[in-house]
């Protein structure tokens, strides 16, 4: 079934007004002093938040570069 009229342009584009990407907020890493992105592991030294820490060596985060 097809609509009753065609949705005009303005009314389209202020639909996608909301759709554009935003760019990500970075922090500062605690430990390291690197920027990292929110809710992320800081790739330098493995921190995630307070009392967690990753380390995954196969893709090198948190392990030292010795």
């Amino acid at each position: 079934m097809l609509p009753a009229q065609r949705q005009s342009h303005g009314r389209t584009r202020r639909r996608r007004a909301h759709d554009s990407l935003k760019p990500f907020k970075l922090t500062i890493c605690p430990l390291s002093g690197m920027p990292k992105q929110h809710h992320r592991t800081c790739k330098e030294s493995g921190y995630v938040r307070p009392g967690l820490r990753i380390s995954v060596p196969k893709l090198g985060i948190g392990v030292s570069n010795d």
